[in-house]
C-alpha cells in the first residue's frame, strides 16, 4: 500500500541521547581509539500487503571509522495502511495488488455500502488518499478512514489518525490522532503503538515519558516492525526508558536488519566487525556493508570504502573502495582521508573510479 505522509516530530530526547551514541568503530582492537559513548515517510514504491518511523564518527583513521551521524531519530514515519490483512480476503484486494484500482474501487464500494464491511471502508479510503483508479480526494479519503474507524477497523483508525496529525483532509487535530493510534494500538496495530511512541519523545502532544515510549516500541517490536526494532536498539543501547543492555540492543539491531532496516544493517554490521555484543564476523559484516551501500546509505558507502580501500575484513579492492567514497561524497559524507587515497592513484586508476562512480550516481556521460 501507498505510505501515508505524516509530519516530522523531532524527539529532543532522541537529539540529545543521539549526539553522543553510535561511537563503535569499525577499527580492529588493536588499533581502536580509545571508546567513545555509544550514540523513528514518503509514498510506497509499490503497493504491498501491510508493513508500517544517522551517527558521529570519530576522527578518520587509517581503518574504518566510527558513524558520523547521529543514530537515526524516530519519528513519525509514513506507514502504510493495510487496507486487507486477512490473507482470505478475495476480490476487493485482490485487484489492488494486481494493480486493477478501479476494478478495486468498484467492488469495495459495494461492499461497503451494501455489506458495512469495514475492511473495503479502508481500502476506499486508501484509493482516495493516493489516487488510485479515481481522482485523489484527501476529504472524501478521511470521510471513508473514519466510516472504518467507527465500525473497529484498526488500519482505518491509524490511517485516519495519520491524516488528522499532517492535516489532511480536514484541521489538524492532535487530541483525536492520539485517540485513534491508541485504539488501534490496542487492536494490535504495531504501526500505531509505533507512532505513539514518538509522540511520547515528542513531548508536544502528549507529555514526554521515554518509560511509556519504550513499552510502545517493544509492543511493536515484538510485532515485528523493524523502524520500532531499530528504535528499542537505540533505546538500549543508552539505557533510555530501560535499562542499559548492549546484548538486547544487538539483537533488535540484527532482527531491524533482517527486515531490511538501513539504519540497522549498518549499525548491526559495525558491531559485527568489532565484535561488539555478539561474536566477530568480519565476513558478514562487510556484507552487510555492501547490502546497505546498495540501498543508498551514505553511511554504508563511506564504511565500505574504508574496509575496501585498508584491506581491513575484505581483499584490497581501491577502485571499488574509491567509487562508494565518491558515491557517498555526492550525498555529503565527505571524508579527507579517502579524498588523500584518491589523490595517490594513477591517472587511469582515478578515471576508473570516476567512471564507476558516475555510473552508479546515474551522470555518466552517454
Amino acid at each position: 500500500m501507498k505510505l501515508l505522509r505524516s509530519i516530522s516530530l523531532l524527539a529532543g530526547l532522541l537529539m540529545t541521547m543521539a549526539s553522543a551514541s553510535a561511537q563503535t568503530s569499525l577499527t580492529p582492537p588493536a588499533a581502536q581509539p580509545p571508546a567513545s559513548p555509544p550514540a523513528a515517510k514518503k509514498e510506497a514504491p509499490k503497493p504491498k500487503a501491510p508493513s508500517a518511523a544517522k551517527k558521529p564518527a570519530a576522527t578518520p583513521t587509517p581503518s574504518p571509522a566510527a558513524p558520523t551521524k547521529p543514530a537515526a531519530t524516530p519519528v513519525p514515519s509514513p506507514s502504510p495502511t493495510a487496507a486487507f490483512e486477512d490473507p482470505n480476503v478475495d476480490s476487493v484486494y485482490g485487484a489492488y495488488q494486481r494493480g486493477l484500482y478501479k476494478t478495486a474501487f468498484d467492488l469495495a464500494i459495494t461492499r461497503a455500502q451494501y455489506n458495512g464491511d469495514a475492511k473495503a471502508m479502508t481500502m476506499l479510503g486508501e484509493l482516495y488518499a493516493n489516487g488510485l483508479g479515481i481522482k485523489r480526494d484527501y476529504a472524501k479519503a478521511a470521510d471513508w478512514y473514519q466510516r472504518a474507524a467507527d465500525a473497529g477497523d484498526r488500519e482505518g483508525m491509524f490511517a485516519l489518525a495519520m491524516m488528522r496529525l499532517s492535516g489532511r483532509g480536514g484541521a489538524t487535530n492532535r487530541e483525536q490522532a492520539v485517540k485513534l493510534l491508541a485504539s488501534s494500538a490496542k487492536l494490535g496495530n504495531p504501526k500505531a503503538a509505533y507512532n505513539l511512541a514518538l509522540l511520547y519523545l515528542d513531548g508536544n502532544t502528549l507529555p514526554q515519558d521515554a518509560k511509556r515510549a519504550a513499552e510502545l516500541l517493544r509492543t511493536a517490536a515484538d510485532a515485528g516492525n523493524p523502524e520500532a526494532q531499530y528504535a528499542l536498539a537505540t533505546f538500549y543501547k543508552e539505557g533510555t526508558g530501560v535499562p542499559k543492555d548492549l546484548d538486547k540492543a544487538v539483537r533488535l539491531l540484527q532482527a531491524a536488519a533482517l527486515a531490511d532496516n538501513v539504519d540497522a544493517e549498518v549499525e548491526y554490521a559495525i558491531a559485527l566487525f568489532n565484535g561488539t555484543g555478539t561474536p566477530r564476523n568480519q565476513a558478514a559484516a562487510v556484507a552487510l556493508l555492501r547490502k546497505a551501500a546498495r540501498q543508498n546509505s551514505p553511511i554504508a558507502q563511506n564504511r565500505l570504502a574504508r574496509v575496501l580501500v585498508s584491506g581491513l575484513g575484505a581483499p584490497v579492492d581501491k577502485i571499488e573502495g574509491l567509487k562508494w567514497h565518491l558515491v557517498a561524497k555526492t550525498a555529503g559524507k565527505g571524508d579527507p582521508e579517502l579524498d588523500e587515497r584518491l589523490s595517490e592513484l594513477s591517472p587511469e586508476d582515478r578515471a576508473k573510479v570516476e567512471a564507476a562512480a558516475r555510473k552508479w550516481t546515474g551522470t555518466a556521460s552517454k
